[in-house]
């Protein structure tokens, strides 16, 4: 057999289905839409379930992708065997109600072993074994024996996922050979060995799952077929393992070379090379994607991949960053396939650089606390670190387990793996909960499945304010009804309308829907993933039915608002892009009538400086009063044209680009201004962090920012008149009574200074006597912790020889100071345990050195009983 690469196996795959008059999808994004079920996307199919549920129309009845896809139920055996993968392609072609097993099953054996020229006396296949109608497609059509058709139960050959759309499955195997198997003379295709290994696998997706566990038969049949592109590449090179695959091996060898070490000679080693190998691939994948390192979610799944390959480099013994060099690797060898891979290259080097930093600093800050843990386990006379701690380490701190258990074993500590197990359960169960709370099912049922999805609402509202409509359909309480009365809140979905619905982070339009006898209010606009306009709102007078003509009006006022911040949020992105570096690319959006917020991705806070110049830049380009033009153009050109596309977006065919002159050009779906004049001008309110990588600005413009800076001058002026001065001469008249109250500040602190000294004698003479070392006990007046520590110390050191505990209440906060001569602490003084059991009387906290501590707390009706409790411990240290 000829041995193709995996990027000529991808090719040979799709144009093989495109000659079968399939549409060639580009693979979706890893990231889900609409789909609340997953966090990544796990399965060629995935993306596709609205078309195979009905909730949207396909492009096409016959569609082929290679999709990625991303599965980490068993990240822990990656790399320990040659098999286990979390990222991987795959191939599929897939029928939506149009071919079924007539086609696709001869199809598959075309493409084997006319297309790969397999030999056919190395393929066998099984159908499900009630599916006489494909065993018979097989035999009878295409031509093979009984002996090679096996017949398998529902465990091996029928797919369903809970209720929804499922089906028999039919599948295709290769015979590695006899030296690939056990030697069993029975051993045969379904045999636990790994000589007959399954490539292909064709979903006959013809039934409906009720809740009761009936079986349905669907209106449209469906083909959902999948085939591993790494497991079929290992089949076609005559390799064991997905990691000697050509382009995957060209990755496992930059690995090696990095690390100076050669694979295939000692397993640890091999386990990290797989590990990183693997990782690379999948943490590079998902950056380009827009997802960014956090700490929950698909974040976390990243966070997770990325650092537990930076480990294994340093088991590797590579002791600087290497993995965005790593990725670079994974771009040279999957770029051609994936694009996107070579236009964010920068950014995704970037974005992995900052996360392994981050990931080494941790590993320093977690070897310091795992210090502490150790020194605390010898010191209670104990031999294992808890799983508490254990857990903690990995939990808050990102430190790995075996680490954890590496440096432990160095220092004659062993470590609770059951105990942390347990805390790992326990935290992954309330991950779910948390999930199951907030998720729903990506099957769930269609509320506008009594509408008739081939009639979208017709959109004319980029040109149009109003127009005459017909009542399509009414929904109430979430079912169709035929009419709606007076007080009803209702959703109209109209044959055409010029509302704009909710999409691309731009809120719906709001307005009026009339006629004579006939006044709804809307209060948002959305719409269905088939294009149905849903005008959500209240009947305010009248009563109307389906059928109904109307005339819908938006409310012009509040849809220019809107338009000024939209617009202005490609100003922004622009100005963000030229002031900050091409990395930054938009994070989401929220477009209001009332004010505009951009989330972007950046690394670190922005100076003022910078945000002045980005201010300063876009209110320019409104001064320019630029012409903003529109043009709908398919995709493909759309992007070759430079407009920018936004991170996991879903494109159609035809996509509007909206350009600012020559100065900014994005696919955008939004409604927008004739010319940027008409923004009039452009105030950032503020630039904050929302997660690791990802920065938002909150802006405001036209009226909107007038108002902002009308209530900035009346602030102003009001601000002045309480200082008794204008407001032009009101900085100078704030200097001058800051450096007035600074003076009398300390006149005062002079005072009390004098005033203390004077009572120091009083203090010292009420001290107790213990076994020769003095303790005193005291409580001051209204002091903060500066002021209680410099008494603190002044009292030591006319003391001489001894322990003071003096307590303090300021703004209803507890202030507790320990201090000791260096005497009393040879004598077993320690002043951080002594504070740490009297803070918890006054309701807080603190700790410190043997010869000073501090804490603070929230109840000073306790402050007698801190007092007691510090006095009684004192006096028991004493030796």
């Amino acid at each position: 057999m000829r041995k193709y690469g995996m990027n000529e196996l991808r090719e040979m795959y799709l144009s093989f289905f495109e000659s079968k008059g399939h549409l060639r999808l580009p693979s979706f994004s890893l990231v889900p839409v609409n789909d609340p079920s997953i966090l990544l996307i796990n399965a060629g199919m995935t993306p596709l379930k609205p078309y195979f549920s009905g909730l949207e129309k396909p492009p096409s009845k016959r569609v082929t992708t290679c999709q990625k896809c991303i599965r980490t139920p068993d990240i822990e055996n990656v790399g320990k065997t040659s098999r286990h993968g979390t990222f991987f392609e795959m191939l599929g072609n897939f029928s939506f109600g149009d071919y079924f097993k007539k086609e696709a099953i001869p199809w598959a054996w075309e493409f084997m072993t006319k297309v790969l020229e397999i030999p056919e006396e190395r393929l066998f296949v099984s159908v499900y074994e009630e599916d006489d109608e494909a065993y018979d497609i097989w035999h009878k059509d295409v031509g093979l024996p009984h002996e090679k058709i096996f017949r398998f139960g529902k465990k091996d050959n029928f797919w369903e996922h809970g209720t929804g759309p499922c089906g028999p499955c039919s599948e295709i195997y290769f015979d590695r050979g006899p030296d690939k198997g056990c030697g069993k003379p029975d051993c045969t295709v379904g045999c636990d060995c790994d000589r007959f290994i399954e490539v292909w696998n064709n979903v006959f997706t013809q039934f409906d799952r009720q809740e009761d566990g009936s079986y349905v038969p669907l209106k449209n049949k469906n083909i959902d077929t999948g085939m591993g592109l790494e497991r079929l590449a290992c089949v076609m090179q005559g390799v064991d393992s997905i990691f000697e695959v050509d382009a995957i091996r060209a990755i496992l060898d930059a690995v090696c070379a990095k690390a100076g070490v050669e694979y295939g000679k000692e397993y640890k080693k091999d386990v990290s090379i797989r590990v990183i190998t693997d990782h690379a691939r999948s943490v590079t994948m998902m950056v380009s994607d827009g997802i960014l390192p956090s700490n929950e979610g698909r974040g976390y799944v990243l966070r997770r991949l990325l650092r537990r390959a930076a480990r294994h480099g340093r088991l590797l013994g590579i002791n600087e960053m290497f993995m965005a060099d790593i990725a670079d690797k994974v771009i040279e060898c999957f770029g051609d396939a994936y694009p996107n891979l070579k236009e964010k290259r920068d950014y995704i080097r970037k974005v992995i650089s900052l996360e392994e930093e981050r990931f080494y600093a941790t590993i320093d800050q977690g070897t310091s606390i795992l210090e502490e843990y150790l020194e605390q386990v010898k010191s209670n006379g104990s031999n294992m670190l808890t799983g508490e701690m254990v857990f903690k380490l990995h939990d808050t701190y990102g430190f790995p387990l075996d680490l954890t258990r590496e440096i432990a074993s160095e220092k004659g500590i062993a470590i609770d793996e059951e105990g942390f197990h347990k805390e790992m359960a326990k935290q992954k169960e309330k991950a779910r909960e948390a999930h199951k709370s907030r998720v729903g099912s990506a099957w769930e049922k269609d509320l506008f499945e009594g509408t008739d999805k081939n009639i979208p609402t017709q959109f004319v509202g980029y040109t149009e304010y109003e127009c005459d409509a017909e009542i399509l359909y009414i929904l109430m309480n979430d079912a169709l009804v035929e009419s709606a009365q007076q007080d009803d809140q209702v959703t109209l979905i109209l044959d055409k309308t010029p509302f704009y619905a909710e999409s691309g982070g731009q809120v719906g339009d709001t307005g009026i829907i009339s006629n004579d006898s006939f006044r709804m209010e809307v209060t948002s606009c959305t719409k269905t993933t088939d294009d149905k306009y849903l005008h959500i709102g209240k009947v305010i007078s009248g009563s109307a039915m389906v059928g109904d003509r109307v005339k819908a009006s938006i409310d012009v006022e509040n849809r220019l608002a809107t338009a000024r911040n939209h617009t202005a949020t490609h100003l922004l992105h622009k100005a963000l892009k030229n002031v900050l570096g091409d990395h930054v690319n938009q994070a989401g959006s929220l477009v209001t009538p009332e004010r505009l917020r951009f989330d972007f991705t950046h690394f670190s806070a922005i100076e003022p400086e910078q945000l002045d110049r980005i201010e300063k830049e876009i209110n320019e380009k409104i001064l320019e009063n630029i012409p903003v033009t529109v043009e709908e153009m398919p995709v493909e050109e759309a992007r070759k044209s430079g407009a920018m596309a936004l991170f996991g977006e879903k494109y159609k065919d035809m996509v509007r680009v909206v350009s600012v002159g020559s100065y900014s050009k994005e696919l955008c779906g939004g409604t927008h201004l004739k010319f940027t004049g008409q923004a009039g001008l452009f105030k950032i309110l503020g630039e904050s962090g929302i997660s690791a990588g990802v920065r938002r600005i909150e802006a405001l413009t036209g009226f909107n920012a007038l108002a902002y800076f009308k209530s900035r001058e009346d602030m102003l002026k009001k601000a002045a008149e309480a200082a008794k001065s204008s407001p032009e001469e009101l900085q100078h008249k704030i200097e001058n009574l800051s450096d007035e109250i600074k003076h009398l500040k300390k006149e005062i602190e002079q005072l009390n200074s004098k005033m203390l000294k004077g009572s120091l004698d009083s203090i010292i003479a009420g001290a107790q006597d213990v076994k020769g070392l003095k303790i005193v006990a005291a409580r001051m007046g209204d002091m903060d912790m500066n002021a209680l520590r410099n008494a603190s110390d002044s009292i030591r050191d006319k003391l001489g020889s001894g322990v003071v505990i003096l307590v303090s209440s300021k703004d209803e906060k507890v202030n507790l100071i320990v201090s000791a001569t260096q005497d009393a602490v040879s004598r077993g003084i320690h002043c951080g345990q002594i504070i740490k059991e009297a803070a918890a009387a006054c309701g807080g906290g603190g700790g410190g050195r043997p010869d000073m501590a501090q804490a603070g707390g929230k109840n000073p009706a306790g402050m007698d009983e801190a007092l007691r409790i510090a006095r009684d411990k004192a006096a028991e240290m004493i030796k």
